[in-house]
């Protein structure tokens, strides 16, 4: 019996060739995100999807991550922005081991994460958050009252549009997230001294052509000299994608989930 496995029917033609083709596919696991729609005081509504914890039980309290797509998955479709990723989060091997609840919100088409150009070698951290982003950290409060989430234990990360998401919203607010992992992007490098109690592990390919990889060398170079401890990892070769290696990185796991921030008096 073949479970969770591809079944490939083989055609024996004339000759001797065999064609395979594919009559079903493993069980695509993003499916486990449920989909939602979150109405902020002004009824401007974002899509979500959130991957909550298997056996979820109200009595424990859970780690809640949140995860900024890319450009290419703007939209209202309230779907494609879990083409990277999100598989690895909802795999079995990662739901066993890290209990979690997972966020995926969708950035609408005429707008960014933050709303600064990202060919930029540097930029400033802009006066207000961009809409969506508002919006999903008054998610991320709305959630906390909805669910049993343990406020000490908030990770986020994204890639490309959504690393430059992932540093302006640890600028904001240093003291809600516990650990950020940015992706092929960058932030405003003067601020670095207010997110130096954040833990951060950053990722970037030295062969980027879409976002440089000064942005995230000039972010980690900013926060060891205020006095923080990042990590960094930068792939050799690789071009913009860097998130596919870092999604499927065990120690990615094993770093975030065992990040705690001190809890508020």
């Amino acid at each position: 019996m073949m479970s969770n496995a591809r079944l490939l029917l083989i055609l024996i033609l004339g000759g001797g060739m065999a064609i395979a083709s594919t009559l079903a596919t493993a069980e695509d696991v993003r499916e486990r995100f449920e989909k939602r729609e979150f109405a902020d005081a002004a009824g401007e509504r974002l899509p979500y999807r959130v991957l909550k914890p298997k056996n979820y039980d109200p009595k424990q309290r859970y780690p809640l991550v949140v995860f900024l797509h890319g450009a290419g998955e703007r939209g209202s479709d309230n779907t494609i922005q879990l083409v990277h990723g999100m598989a690895d989060f909802a795999s079995d091997q990662i739901m066993e081991s890290y209990p979690a609840f997972v966020i995926a919100p969708q950035c609408p088409d005429n707008l960014q994460w933050v709303e600064v150009p990202w060919t930029l070698d540097e930029h400033q951290m802009p006066k207000e958050p961009s809409t969506p982003l508002r919006q999903t950290l008054e998610l991320v409060t709305a959630l906390q009252k909805e669910f049993s989430i343990d406020p000490t234990r908030l990770y986020i990360t994204g890639l490309s549009m959504g690393g430059f998401g992932v540093w302006d919203a640890i600028q904001r607010h240093p003291d809600l997230f516990a650990a950020a992992a940015p992706i092929c992007s960058g932030g405003d490098a003067t601020l670095a001294k207010r997110i130096k109690d954040v833990q951060v592990w950053a990722f970037h390919g030295d062969a980027d052509g879409v976002v440089k990889v000064r942005r995230s060398r000039d972010m980690i170079a900013a926060l060891k000299a205020a006095g923080g401890s990042p990590k960094y990892m930068e792939y050799p070769g690789v071009g913009h994608d860097s998130w596919t290696a870092t999604y499927r990185d065990p120690e990615l796991y094993k770093w975030l989930f065992a990040q705690k921030r001190a809890a508020k008096p």
